[in-house]
């Protein structure tokens, strides 16, 4: 089964996660078939929190791969966040 989950980077104390498209028997940090995204959940200042292609995240939905939970998430804010521009543009 493809999945859509959180790969663990940074440094110890300072996680930094990128947000990959792989297959469920893959290791957490293992090979992955796609980058999507990133997630800083540190982020102070002017660094970006979440960074996310929502259009790849919806192609590899619509073909079957599922969503974490914290993924899950993550998706629904950046593109709750995306529609709030364009809906206070209108």
């Amino acid at each position: 089964m493809v999945k859509i989950r959180l790969a663990r980077g940074g440094a110890k104390k300072r996680p930094f996660y990128h947000i990959i498209v792989t297959d469920s028997r893959n290791a957490r940090d293992g090979r992955n078939i796609e980058r999507v995204g990133y997630y800083n959940p540190v982020a102070t200042g002017g660094e970006k929190r979440v960074e996310l292609n929502t259009e790849r995240v919806k192609h590899w939905v619509d073909n079957g791969a599922q969503l974490t939970d914290k993924v899950a998430v993550l998706y629904k804010d950046a593109v709750k966040s995306a529609d709030a521009p364009a809906a206070a543009s209108a």
